[in-house]
């Protein structure tokens, strides 16, 4: 009778709730239901649920007023022996504003000894409370094996100096995958990129490290002194029709010359510049479309849609520029967005961003694969890439990429 009656109040709270969030105003009558019912079950499956509800409807938003009789709910849920309970718990009371819960989290995250899955969430939770003081123990984790990818990678949503020289500091020793990380990061932002290029002057950084949607990125940051040291290293765009079919034609010829390269090369040149975003054979990004059963073995397709990705574009695949009022700027697909906050696919992350940081955000007509990815690579890098592109099955991983 008792759990009857649980189910029949969660119902209706449940049902305040979603009126609440349809009408973007999740009130102090909507959250103190759910909370009164919370507080009242002993079923951790039952106290889960409730948990999942809130967190999933209160996703992007930060700085909610804390509902009454959270504190006494949370206390309660932070004995429980479910961790997924505390943790969502902690989560929910930082967006709640609970000071003792940022501090938790600050110390959980930097806390070797600490479960990864627990180490993680309390990221997630510091990342989307915007926690202030996140960058130096980001920085911190850039010695930590575990966390070092997701750490460049968070970097990218503080606006701090300190940034570019400690993730340039450690460039050399990272893996291929993190890398990429730290370049994207270190594209987000005209300060960021500034010392990057610098970088890449002095011979840090190869210039050849940067694919063409890294080049790309920079150019987004409508900085005219970014834009003049990226035109001198790597040239300035090809727009004209005329310059992308006498591209197709110089690489066609390629091939027919000298053949096709090694398809098992060609799969790691493959992961360097296009496994972010592309699937093939199971394996690969999200961001662009599974290329596994395209007509990859038409050279003349695959020359077109790599050299010229503008001419046919679906609407799922354009670009959006997202700028935020920190001065981040992103480029990627909106997958998602309502009146709490935006969600935009990078080659490297999924990211929500929420509607008050946000200074604009628009739309493209462009793909987002950049132009000029083959431009980056040499004769010998295309023939492999080309070869793996058209291999019926899947190949080994070259030595040197598998490490």
């Amino acid at each position: 009778m008792k759990r009857f009656a649980l189910c029949l109040s969660l119902c209706l709270a449940l049902v305040g709730y979603r009126s609440a969030l349809a009408q973007n105003d999740p009130s102090n009558e909507a959250l103190p239901a759910l909370v009164q019912v919370l507080g009242q079950s002993d079923d951790p499956q039952f106290q889960l649920d409730i948990l999942k509800g809130m967190s999933d409807g209160l996703k992007g938003r930060r700085g909610v007023k804390m509902p009454a009789g959270w504190e006494e709910a949370a206390t309660k849920l932070a004995k429980s022996s479910n961790p997924q309970i505390r943790e969502l718990t902690q989560s929910l009371s930082l967006t709640f504003g609970s000071a003792s819960a940022l501090a938790s989290l600050r110390q959980t995250l930097v806390d070797p000894k600490a479960l990864f899955p627990a180490r993680t969430n309390a990221l997630d939770a510091l990342l989307q409370s915007r926690d202030p003081a996140l960058a130096a123990p980001l920085r911190e984790l850039l010695g930590d094996a575990k966390l070092r990818g997701t750490s460049l990678r968070a970097l990218a949503a503080y606006d701090d100096p300190k940034t570019p020289g400690a993730i340039l500091n450690v460039y050399s020793s990272l893996s291929p995958v993190e890398k990429k990380d730290a370049l994207t990061t270190l594209v987000s932002r005209q300060v960021f990129a500034r010392n990057l290029l610098g970088a890449i002057a002095e011979k840090k950084v190869p210039a050849k490290d940067l694919s063409a949607d890294l080049v790309r990125q920079l150019r987004n940051l409508k900085d005219n002194d970014i834009n003049q040291q990226v035109g001198k290293v790597w040239g300035v765009s090809r727009d004209t029709e005329a310059d992308k079919l006498k591209e197709i034609a110089a690489f066609k010829n390629l091939v027919q010359t000298k053949g096709y390269g090694d398809p098992r090369s060609g799969r790691g040149v493959f992961s360097r510049t296009c496994q972010q975003c592309h699937t093939l054979f199971d394996t690969g990004g999200k961001v662009g479309p599974d290329i596994t059963g395209s007509n990859r073995a038409d050279l003349d397709y695959i020359l077109q849609n790599v050299i010229d990705p503008n001419a046919i574009i679906p609407n799922d695949y354009r670009t959006s520029t997202l700028e935020t009022k920190d001065d981040r700027v992103i480029t990627g697909i909106v997958t998602r967005q309502d009146d709490n906050a935006v969600t935009i696919v990078i080659p490297n992350d999924t990211l929500v961003i929420a509607r008050p940081d946000i200074k604009s955000l628009t739309q493209g007509e462009i793909s987002m694969m950049p132009e000029g990815l083959l431009q980056a690579l040499s004769q010998n890098e295309v023939r492999d890439l080309l070869s793996y592109l058209k291999s019926p099955q899947q190949v080994p991983m070259p030595p040197e990429a598998a490490k």
